[in-house]
Parts: C-alpha cells; sequence; structure tokens
C-alpha cells in the first residue's frame, strides 16, 4: 500500500507471533517499524532481518515510562508516529478464579489492559498535534464470552476493547482513526499454552483450526486505509466470512 511508505509503525509485543509478522508486513509495504517488547534479543534479530526501516526497543508495556520513552525514540528516529498496534498481551497463568494467585492475576492486568491504556496516554497527544493517526488494539473473543480459567483476560481483553471505544469517541475529532481486530485463534505460541492447560474449548482445539498471523498482519495493513474507516470505533472480526472475502483470506 503506497499510503503506507515512509510511515512510522509502532508494535508492541513484536517479538513473535501477530507482532513479528505484522512487523514485516508492515515493513514490506514501505513502512518504518519500531518493535517493542521485552525480549531484546529477539526484536534485535528481527530488525536486523528487517534492516534500516526498523528500530527495536526493549519495553515492558506494564510500565508508562518505557512505553512513552518508546515513542519518543521511534519520532526521533524516523520523525512521525503514525500507527501504533497495542498487541503485547498474556493469557499465562490460566487458573480458575477461585484458586487464582492476586499477583500473577494483577500482572496480566498490567499488561493486558494498562498497557493498551498506556500506548494509547502515550501515543494520542503526539499524534493529535501531527494532525493524526491510527491506533489499533488487538482484541478477542474472549472480550465479549467468559471462558473458564480466563477470568484474567476475558477481564483484560474486554476493558480494552472499552478502551477502543473511548478512544474513538475523545480521539475522532482530532485525526485519530481507534479501531480494534478481533482475529480469533492465531497459531502461535499463545496456543501452545492454552492447548497445554487443558481448560475450557479453545484448549481442545487442534492446530490446523487456528488461523495464520500472517492473516492477521495482512487485516491489520487493511486497518491502516480509509477503506476501513466504517469501522472505527468498532472491532472487526476474523471470524466473519465477509471480512476474510473483502481482505482476499476466504
Amino acid at each position: 500500500m503506497s499510503d503506507l511508505i515512509g510511515k512510522t509503525v509502532l508494535i508492541t509485543g513484536a517479538s513473535r507471533g501477530i507482532g513479528a509478522s505484522a512487523a514485516q508486513e508492515f515493513a514490506h509495504a514501505g513502512a518504518n517499524v519500531v518493535l517493542l517488547a521485552r525480549s531484546g534479543g529477539a526484536i534485535g534479530d528481527l530488525a536486523q532481518e528487517i534492516g534500516a526501516s526498523a528500530l527495536a526497543i526493549p519495553c515492558d508495556v506494564s510500565r508508562y515510562a518505557d512505553i512513552e520513552a518508546a515513542m519518543k525514540a521511534a519520532v526521533a528516529k524516523f520523525e512521525s508516529l503514525d500507527v501504533v498496534i497495542n498487541n503485547a498481551g498474556v493469557i499465562e497463568p490460566i487458573s480458575a478464579l477461585a484458586t487464582s494467585d492476586p499477583a500473577a492475576w494483577g500482572q496480566a492486568i498490567d499488561i493486558n489492559l494498562k498497557g493498551v491504556y498506556y500506548g494509547m496516554r502515550a501515543a494520542m497527544p503526539m499524534m493529535q498535534a501531527a494532525g493524526g493517526g491510527t491506533i489499533i488494539t488487538i482484541s478477542s473473543g474472549a472480550a465479549h464470552n467468559a471462558l473458564e480459567g480466563w477470568s484474567h483476560y476475558c477481564s483484560s481483553k474486554a476493558g480494552a476493547a472499552m478502551l477502543t471505544m473511548c478512544a474513538h469517541k475523545e480521539g475522532a475529532g482530532t485525526g485519530i482513526r481507534a479501531i480494534g481486530l478481533s482475529p480469533g485463534t492465531v497459531a502461535t505460541e499463545m496456543q501452545r499454552e492454552i492447548k497445554a492447560s487443558g481448560i475450557n474449548p479453545v484448549s481442545a482445539m487442534e492446530w490446523e483450526d487456528h488461523i495464520s498471523p500472517e492473516w492477521v498482519a495482512k487485516a491489520l495493513i487493511w486497518m491502516c486505509s480509509a477503506d476501513s474507516d466504517g469501522y472505527l470505533g468498532q472491532e472487526i472480526s476474523l471470524r466473519d466470512d465477509d471480512i476474510r472475502e473483502r481482505l482476499g483470506l476466504a
């Protein structure tokens, strides 16, 4: 897509899975990509593979100072911040609510929910000052349906979906394009963790039941275009056959 050439796309959780695939797809489309993850080695390797248009920044999304510093570094390097993809998330520890560990439950909220808020909070003033930008939240069907053992994940994803709606309501008038993507189940390491838990119907799914992270990356590219404007403030689902057909993924 020619309108991504020279744009700067920041991706959290970029060390593997959806984040890594998105980084490669956006770089292929001509964008500069800023890769954030706690695993500095993994994103460093990916940035080296992509080349001069990639910048790797070790970052813990549960710390606002890390996120804010990373976005300032992105602007200092590439002179703009055009797209932020709030992708970082954890499924562990999967546990029954009554026996869950409060500290671990809270850490999942820090990453999955507060990490999304921090990404929006740091990006929106920069984008508004520059005339606008796109903020995408990776959501989940778990945002809308309770699943056994996933109280932390369902709650955090539901909160993140509401944050997307809030960002749209408050930011649309100043050029902010806030939109969510619910990809369905994706063939990433998270699905291996879910499978190992043996809890709830998702763990019973087979590997071939999941879509590839490349499909999600292609959807993210499309979501940065005006063609997706009808979904701003909402959540696009890759389980929707009409959406898959529209993106050429059917």
